[in-house]
């Protein structure tokens, strides 16, 4: 469903993707690992038009869409969840989840159907549905962003970090959760996910980026029993 071809992502002078190329299947979970200014965000950023490309190719469902605007991959069908989830804090629960549905208005039906369902993954948000979202709790407020997601409708969805700062407990419902939308919804989602263990026992596919360039890809279970992915990223 998306394929990134070669592609270089530079910030002003400053390098940061060199010649990234990642395939990521429908309806399955795709990885991006790796440590702190490896180019993960930043080729998140690249898919949904956030950053421009300074050379290279971006597919999604057998069009290019590198160069287009941020509105318009949306809607395409991608979504992206980013680090710091991008609340509107002084807006309510409800308010903040029908901003995800705002390129749908000519969908009401579709809309209500999937505020039901996301009120099915996430109960928690159905009870605080006039709750403003600065009150909330961190956990809460992923759970907000995650399905503000799912309002938009994608047919890709790119998270990043979705588990940094959270109890245990709540990264686990979270992950659960994930898993449910990709078996029901056959969604495919691209996870940047500083818990590496979490990642590859959750993903299909996993790339391994170093220094703005992929320096290992394949099945992620193979990875997570790769002797070099072991000890530089999960710490075994």
């Amino acid at each position: 469903m998306l394929s990134l071809k070669n592609i270089f992502v530079n910030y002003n002078e400053i390098k940061v993707l060199m010649g990234v190329s990642i395939e990521a299947e429908e309806g399955a979970v795709t990885t991006l690992i790796g440590v702190n200014g490896a180019g993960k965000t930043t080729t998140l950023k690249a898919i949904s038009g956030l950053v421009p490309l300074s050379s290279g190719e971006i597919w999604f469902k057998g069009e290019r869409i590198d160069g287009m605007k941020p509105e318009a991959i949306v809607k395409r069908g991608i979504t992206h969840v980013p680090e710091g989830r991008g609340l509107f804090p002084w807006m309510s629960v409800y308010d903040n989840l029908m901003t995800g549905a705002f390129m749908r208005k000519l969908d009401k039906n579709g809309v209500k159907k999937d505020l039901e369902k996301v009120y099915e993954y996430f109960p928690c948000l159905k009870i605080m549905s006039k709750r403003l979202a600065k009150n909330m709790s961190g956990g809460e407020m992923q759970m907000l962003a995650f399905a503000r997601g799912l309002l938009a409708d994608p047919k890709l969805y790119l998270l990043d970090e979705p588990s940094i700062g959270l109890a245990p407990l709540i990264v686990k419902e979270i992950m659960q959760t994930i898993r449910k939308i990709v078996h029901r919804e056959k969604t495919e989602i691209i996870l940047v996910e500083q818990n590496a263990n979490l990642a590859l026992n959750l993903a299909k596919k996993a790339y391994v980026l170093e220094l703005g360039r992929v320096a290992l890809e394949g099945d992620a279970k193979e990875l997570l029993n790769n002797s070099t992915v072991r000890k530089a990223y999960l710490g075994i």
